[in-house]
């Protein structure tokens, strides 16, 4: 493992063997159709993190307040998937998720969120995946590659059982196929208010991951991402959601896609540090 900077208020951990949130990075980008640089976001946030509190006023939390381990980022292999795959499961392969250990994965483009949400999926047979994104990210492979940060929820359906349920929002690019098969499989929402009273009508004890890609929000917020999409949402409009996770079983997360050389005002690096800290924050209960 690659020794990176840690979050702040975090320690360092080699292995993954007792209760408290892991951060790990996987700085991948090797599948990237448009604008590349996604491998530096995990250490870009790192780094931002140093400047910002660790007090979150929204969700009325601090992230000092809970075990947190920020365990690096795994080794780079920039253009196999494959083999950072199989880094990520092999750091986790004895990760109890149903024992208080919760995995905040950094990336990385899109297609790092298969390894992590596969170990969710079989270790929670009624997971909720929450996908907050600018794009479906259906395809069954893009480019000639199965793996690709177009195929991300393609793939984790793989995965998928008979009571795993997917919830899309902030989608708004996609091929018409994608957008047929969202509404015919009714996994896209398209407002903020019935999004937020459906995670508020969830019991509380029912598993929720979030893979949340960073060009979910508006490219005049956040530009520093590899596939901008014009309409995307606010900070306020994520806040709205994270307050509800705050109060669910969030046991996972991945927080996706900043490409920090292409904000060279380090707005969107600040901005993601700040939504990577109250995801730990939610994700402290």
């Amino acid at each position: 493992m690659e020794r990176c900077r840690a979050f702040i208020g975090s320690e360092t951990a080699e292995v993954i063997n007792q209760p408290g949130i892991y951060i790990v990075g996987f700085p991948f980008d090797g599948t990237t159709s448009f604008r590349p640089g996604a491998r530096f976001g995990p250490s870009a946030i790192r780094d931002v993190s140093e400047g910002i509190e660790t007090y979150s006023p929204y969700l009325d939390k601090d992230i000092e307040d809970y075990p947190l381990f920020d365990l690096g980022n795994l080794d780079l292999l920039p253009s196999r998937w494959d083999l950072m795959n199989e880094q990520f499961l092999a750091l986790t392969a004895e990760a109890d998720l149903k024992s208080g250990i919760k995995i905040l994965t950094l990336g990385g483009e899109h297609s790092i969120s298969e390894g992590p949400i596969s170990i969710y999926l079989k270790q929670f047979p009624d997971l909720v995946l929450l996908h907050l994104d600018a794009h479906a990210d259906l395809r069954d492979g893009y480019l000639e590659e199965k793996h690709s940060h177009a195929s991300i929820m393609r793939r984790s359906l793989d995965f998928f059982g008979p009571k795993h349920q997917l919830i899309q929002y902030g989608i708004r690019s996609g091929t018409r196929e994608e957008f047929v098969w969202m509404r015919e499989n009714k996994t896209l929402r398209t407002s903020l208010q019935d999004l937020c009273d459906e995670l508020e009508a969830m019991p509380a004890t029912r598993p929720i991951y979030l893979t949340l890609d960073l060009d979910f929000f508006d490219p005049a917020y956040l530009p520093g991402t590899g596939t901008p999409e014009t309409g995307g949402e606010t900070y306020h409009s994520f806040i709205k959601i994270m307050k509800i996770l705050n109060r669910k079983n969030l046991v996972g997360a991945d927080v996706v896609e900043l490409a920090p050389m292409l904000d060279p005002t380090q707005n969107s690096t600040c901005m993601a540090s700040k939504v990577v800290r109250e995801v730990i924050a939610a994700l402290g209960n």
